[in-house]
């Protein structure tokens, strides 16, 4: 990243949580839709963009989460399709795995 482009930086950053919180949270690319509809969960709202401003806040709209994990997945979607055990490359998560399944990936509250 150029050094001193800090929107950058929150887009990647804010990115990356996003697609952690999705897959802590249980939403995935094939179910985004309906957890957008249907879910009563805070955190999934605020999420998806139903609840609260942080998409604007950061520059981005209220949807950018919604958008990433419809079209990419969550972090276990994307890890599993590129370099996880069903992919050629055939690695295991480990220390990859979210804090709560024994690895260290967590990301902080999107409020």
């Amino acid at each position: 990243m150029r050094q001193g482009d800090d929107g950058w930086f929150n887009v990647v950053k804010w990115t990356y949580y996003a697609l952690l919180t999705a897959e802590e949270l249980g939403v995935t690319s094939k179910n985004v839709d309906e957890m957008a509809t249907k879910s009563d969960n805070p955190d999934i709202k605020r999420l998806l963009g139903k609840d609260g401003s942080f998409g604007a806040d950061i520059g981005l709209t209220n949807a950018w989460a919604y958008q990433i994990v419809k079209l990419t997945g969550n972090y276990a979607e994307l890890f599993e399709k590129n370099i996880g055990e069903t992919s050629p490359l055939k690695i295991s998560r480990g220390i990859n795995a979210l804090w709560s399944k024994g690895g260290l990936q967590y990301a902080p509250p999107i409020r």
